[in-house]
């Protein structure tokens, strides 16, 4: 039977979509404008030649009808087109739960507040749940940049550090040796459920390791706490029909370890993308393998650092044949994001765009999908490939692949 794998390329949008007024992001586009940037600074286009030969440049066109320096060439084999997101957030579990066929039509609640975040009734209830006197931080900020300004007074203190941003988010950072992992999931845990009511998307752990703030570094030890999506997402489907469903990555968090199997965590990128080349290996039929790729977004879109991000594109790139080479011929690799997160853009939020949807098999002609129009089209399009219920959005393009669904 069929095994399906999808990456998803954390942040990687292709193009401010057409509803992105609403979120002051007309102008936005992560490929683009990073693809300028790092031409501009290096003189160098980007060379994704494995991306490109799947469709991405020609999606990316479609997308946008923006023109970069880029190196690569044209569409050779695979489907190609970028789809066009319906929930109301432009946030990771928004995006991901979209994908699987179960689109956010509700609003988040979030900490507008930048400094003095959190509602002082919740911070009193928090400490006191928790035991503790007193927390750090209680505002809007980069994780890196918060690490740096208050992790030596949470080690000389104690109190944990919590901060938020412009997704609907309670973070927690705390050192991995003086506060210790198991104290700070549990934080998270009573977070957690203080929130309840709230509409808080995820609290998140961000463990963090270090002396100073020249060596402060996140570790791959996060966990999200997310609600639970608001209808069976396809995962649910498969699972439930008997298929055997693997992520990797910080997949199982985000859909609250529901409709998962199997979980591996793992840290940077080609860590995960080891742990997902190893489950293409020995995965059985009847498989989905989930990835979700994070350091594009975490380390490079977030930190506004678009020559990073080209770079980190490129090395995915020369990894593509290494996952292409890995699959049989029942396996159906998707490539798409979740949203875009412009590392040229002011401030340092998600950005609301296209994002990318491309799709290979062994024996496929190169077919442009065109514009989707919502991320559930790749969740319809899994639950045909399971032959599961039909999800309630999304259209499938099983047909389009001409896949021998066996």
């Amino acid at each position: 039977m069929a095994r399906a794998i999808v990456l998803v390329i954390d942040s990687f949008g292709i193009g401010y979509s057409a509803d992105a007024a609403e979120f002051g992001d007309v102008g936005a586009n992560t490929l683009a404008n990073l693809a300028k940037a790092y031409y501009a600074e290096t003189g160098k286009a980007i060379n994704l030649p494995n991306l490109a030969s799947l469709g991405l440049f020609k999606a990316s066109h479609e997308a946008s009808n923006t023109d970069f320096p880029q190196q690569g060439g044209e569409p050779q084999k695979g489907a190609y087109g970028f789809a066009q997101e319906i929930s109301t957030g432009k946030d990771t579990p928004s995006g991901h739960w979209e994908m699987a066929g179960v689109p956010v039509l509700f609003d988040w609640g979030y900490f507008t507040d930048k400094e003095n975040a959190f509602p002082v009734d919740l911070i009193n209830k928090v400490n006191k749940a928790t035991g503790f006197s007193d927390m750090l931080g209680n505002c809007h900020a980069s994780g890196t940049v918060i690490l740096e300004k208050l992790g030596q007074e949470h080690i000389k203190t104690g109190l944990p550090i919590c901060y938020t941003s412009a997704d609907s988010v309670f973070q927690v950072a705390a050192h991995e040796e003086h506060f210790g992992l198991d104290n700070l999931y549990k934080y998270c845990e009573t977070v957690r459920a203080e929130l309840e009511g709230l509409n808080i998307g995820r609290v998140i752990a961000r463990p963090f390791i270090g002396d100073n703030p020249d060596n402060f570094s996140r570790t791959g030890n996060r966990r999200d706490y997310s609600v639970l999506p608001p209808a069976p997402t396809v995962l649910d489907k498969i699972f439930d029909a008997g298929t055997h469903v693997i992520s990797v990555g910080k997949i199982a968090d985000i859909f609250a370890h529901q409709g998962i199997s199997e979980k591996t965590k793992a840290t940077g990128l080609d860590a995960l993308l080891d742990a997902s080349i190893k489950h293409i290996n020995s995965a059985v039929d009847n498989s989905l393998i989930f990835t979700n790729l994070v350091n594009f977004d975490q380390d490079f879109g977030h930190r506004r650092n678009p020559v990073g991000y080209a770079q980190e594109l490129e090395a995915f790139d020369l990894r593509i044949p290494e996952v292409l080479n890995a699959m049989t011929d029942n396996d159906v690799l998707f490539l798409t994001a979740d949203h875009g997160c412009d590392p040229t853009w002011p401030g340092s939020d998600h950005t609301r765009e296209y994002v990318p949807v491309l799709a290979y098999h062994h024996n496929i002609a190169s077919v442009n999908l065109g514009k989707r129009a919502t991320f559930a089209d790749l969740g319809q399009t899994i639950a045909e490939m399971f032959n599961v219920e039909k999800m309630e959005y999304g259209t499938s393009f099983l047909t389009e692949l001409n896949f021998n669904n066996k």
